[in-house]
């Protein structure tokens, strides 16, 4: 009697559960705890976790779109809802997930170029998950999350992409460099520009004013002129200053020119009319 109550007395740990056939065919699940069955009668034929599992899914070659080769791996977590279905209406349950896993992600992949596996990898894993789900379904499993880990190209793509990147980077830093000299020539010239305004706000109440100026133009077109002829490959064009001092000059009387006075004179007042001899 006390052999008889030992060998119908069955406990099952927490996270899972036991399936209990009566004369070869499915009678009932035990739950964690303390189990009573019929000796002879019944027989465990299978205890199983139903917490969450994890699969990873080794390396798998999948061809893009556009006939790139890519192997790529992923990682699925899962877990066992209704045991009795996964017992009797699969074989191997994470052999069958894996297939599914490959199938559909060879699937995935096909449908995309290269260029866009990278950046789709949300996207991939959404498919996976969903499809995954349903047709996991009948055999009482939940795919709960799914995670492409890895997507490796071929050798050669891998130095394609490595001097597409280079040629990429020298090209942001040269357009950097254009950006960069521009805005430094913007600002040298609006240096120029206020220079010369003071110069002209300074002098053009000093009757010695045009004398002076054309001395600080010769002067410095004088210093302009020997650094330019320093450099052996320089080229270097010549210019009267007088022509400088002139518009300077007439940048200085324009200020002080009236509205009546300008309009007898030419469209551009700032150029005067030599005398013809």
């Amino acid at each position: 009697m006390i052999g008889y109550s030992v060998s119908s007395v069955r406990v099952i740990n927490q996270g899972n559960e036991a399936l209990v056939e009566r004369l070869g065919k499915y009678h009932r699940k035990l739950k964690p705890g303390l189990n009573f069955i019929v000796p002879i009668l019944d027989s465990v034929v299978l205890k199983d976790s139903v917490k969450e599992q994890i699969l990873d899914i080794e390396p798998q070659m999948a061809i893009t779109k556009d006939n790139v080769p890519l192997d790529v791996d992923a990682v699925v977590y899962w877990r066992i809802l209704e045991l009795e279905l996964t017992y009797y209406a699969i074989e191997d349950i994470e052999k069958g997930i894996q297939e599914l896993v490959i199938t559909t992600l060879r699937s995935e992949i096909g449908k995309m170029d290269f260029e866009t596996t990278f950046s789709s990898r949300d996207e991939i894993n959404r498919a996976l998950l969903s499809q995954l789900d349903e047709a996991t379904e009948p055999w009482g499993v939940k795919v709960t999350r799914v995670e492409v880990q890895e997507i490796t190209p071929p050798e050669e793509v891998k130095r394609s992409m490595l001097q597409q990147q280079a040629a990429d980077i020298k090209a942001r830093a040269l357009v950097r460099e254009a950006e960069g000299e521009q805005e430094a020539a913007i600002k040298r010239a609006n240096t120029t520009v206020q220079s010369l305004q003071m110069v002209s706000d300074a002098l053009r109440h000093r009757s010695d004013g045009p004398e002076v100026l054309r001395f600080l133009l010769a002067q410095q077109y004088v210093d302009a002129n020997q650094k330019l002829g320093a450099s052996q490959n320089s080229k270097v064009l010549f210019m009267d200053p007088k022509f400088l001092s002139e518009g300077l000059i007439d940048l200085m009387n324009s200020d002080t020119t009236t509205p009546e006075s300008s309009s007898d004179a030419d469209d551009f007042p700032s150029r005067r009319r030599r005398p013809t001899s």
